[in-house]
């Protein structure tokens, strides 16, 4: 049984993106299916498959960083519907996947987005970004029975903007190095969208690309390496929360299932476009973030920690981290009706009652 924290988040997103007359009798595949968004994607799509009419979910990935038990459990609960695979999508030829030629609809969320990990698999990184993403193209290509096909950009690829630039829109054209600990997601994220334009434009295909702004919540792993797994791994564990810089660079952060429901948005859009999806406040301090942490976990978890600030021992640590990311969303918002909902406060709160659940 689904956790009910995951439960009210998917109602939430079938009474924006339910429509069964887009989904019927659909194929979709999903690359990255283990990661922190396949999480949704995938409890989304086979949970809601008989109500939207969906014919099969065909998950794919590596398992590089971890095969989570949620995957094996949701097959188990599923046989019927959910076809998971190891797979990697920049060497094996997806033609051999059953049923993979008919997709209707395909999302490409196959990459490694922690940094602490895509700085160990600089190479894995670029080719699920650039090899895998052209494969993917390649093979769906001149195929009448595609729809709609997610590339998952990122944020990142606008770098760390002028001040003038913040909150950035689509159009900002980023400040970002081709050198460095962040390049290899960064500036593979950025070929990324060329080839999805070219590709739009070359061949007519209905590609979509989305730009997510710091996701958070239920399906990010604890041992995932960024700021909120971190934060929510002292609270379950009841240690003081350390932050390994002085606390001020600001972000905006979404809570998945409005996160998620856009990327829906994006891929039942049909046609060539780019968008940010995020929710454009508060834009808050890290150090004010992590109190969020201290005050949910002292309701939830009787947290009693405190928040110190340390420097990393890796000389890497902070190079090229953007002082401020802050979206623009206008675009999505009049285009796609998107309409994130969830703030921080909040969207915290349901993260750790959905750990304290699933330690129960």
């Amino acid at each position: 049984m689904a956790n009910p924290i995951v439960l009210e988040d998917l109602e939430r997103m079938y009474s924006i993106v339910g429509r069964r007359d887009r989904f019927e009798g659909s194929t979709i595949v999903v690359t990255g299916c283990a990661g922190f968004l396949g999480f949704y994607f995938l409890q989304f799509l086979v949970r809601k498959a008989g109500d939207l009419g969906i014919k099969k979910v065909i998950g794919l990935d590596t398992f590089l960083l971890d095969k989570p038990k949620w995957l094996t459990e949701l097959v188990e609960e599923f046989p019927s519907v959910l076809d998971l695979r190891a797979f990697d999508i920049s060497k094996d030829d997806i033609a051999k996947v059953d049923g993979a030629a008919d997709a209707r609809f395909v999302i490409h969320g196959a990459s490694i987005a922690s940094p602490t990990f895509y700085r160990q698999y600089p190479v894995e990184t670029i080719d699920a970004n650039i090899w895998g993403l052209r494969h993917l193209l390649d093979f769906y290509r001149g195929r009448d029975t595609l729809k709609g096909f997610l590339f998952f950009s990122s944020s990142e690829i606008y770098g760390d903007p002028d001040p003038q630039f913040i909150p950035t829109d689509e159009e900002y054209r980023g400040s970002v190095s081709c050198h460095g600990p962040r390049a290899c997601y960064d500036e593979s994220k950025r070929f990324g969208e060329t080839m999805c334009w070219v590709y739009a434009k070359q061949y007519g295909m209905p590609v979509t690309v989305a730009r997510p702004f710091n996701n958070y919540g239920p399906g990010m792993r604890l041992g995932d390496k960024r700021l909120p797994a971190d934060f929510a791994t002292c609270v379950t564990e009841d240690r003081d929360i350390v932050i390994l810089s002085d606390g001020t660079p600001t972000r905006t952060f979404c809570y998945v299932s409005d996160a998620v429901t856009g990327y829906f948005l994006c891929l039942l859009h049909g046609q060539y476009d780019y968008f940010n999806i995020g929710i454009e406040k508060p834009e808050i301090m890290v150090k004010d973030f992590a109190k969020l942490y201290q005050q949910a976990g002292a309701k939830i978890y009787g947290y009693k920690g405190q928040v110190f600030y340390e420097k990393s021992d890796d000389p890497e640590y902070m190079t090229d981290n953007p002082n401020r990311r802050s979206p623009i969303i206008t675009k999505a918002r009049t285009i796609l009706g998107y309409d994130p909902q969830i703030l921080v406060e909040e969207g915290i709160g349901r993260y750790l009652r959905f750990l304290k659940h699933e330690s129960q």
